[in-house]
């Protein structure tokens, strides 16, 4: 868990946030231990802009191992902020997370940390999204992998 909080920290100080200021880093471990990591990235246009979880799942999905997930980091906060904050992941990123754990087919550990790592959060997808809407409704089971 340190080592994934770790990387979600130094991702988070990667995190392209000139109009909010409040950077955000993700980090997913695949079972194989391996890590990938990712940071908000903001847009004018606000709309447009990214979150750290969803450029981190959404590299994992571009590798072809979606189906290797099994544990986030969240890590983030105001960039010139003296506290230290506990951040949680925004509903759309819940959405993407409970995605990426049903096409797993396996619970997903979500460790919302501080920066400094002096607080986290031990969470699973069904506490942040309960009876959330995904493949399943649609009949679509875990990917197979390749």
């Amino acid at each position: 868990m340190r080592q994934l909080i770790a990387a979600a920290r130094e991702a988070m100080a990667h995190a392209h946030a000139p109009y909010s200021r409040f950077a955000v880093g993700a980090a997913v471990r695949l079972t194989d231990g391996s890590i990938v990591a990712g940071c908000n990235f903001e847009n004018a246009s606000y709309g447009l802009s990214l979150c750290a979880e969803t450029v981190a799942l959404a590299s994992v999905n571009a590798q072809g191992r979606l189906a290797d997930v099994e544990a986030i980091a969240v890590v983030g906060g105001a960039m010139d902020a003296a506290e230290q904050a506990l951040v949680t992941p925004c509903g759309r990123c819940r959405q993407i997370m409970n995605e990426a754990e049903q096409m797993a087919g396996r619970t997903l550990s979500i460790y919302c940390s501080t920066p400094n790592g002096d607080r986290i959060l031990d969470l699973r997808v069904a506490d942040l999204l309960p009876h959330a809407f995904g493949p399943a409704d649609l009949g679509i089971g875990p990917a197979k992998k390749s």
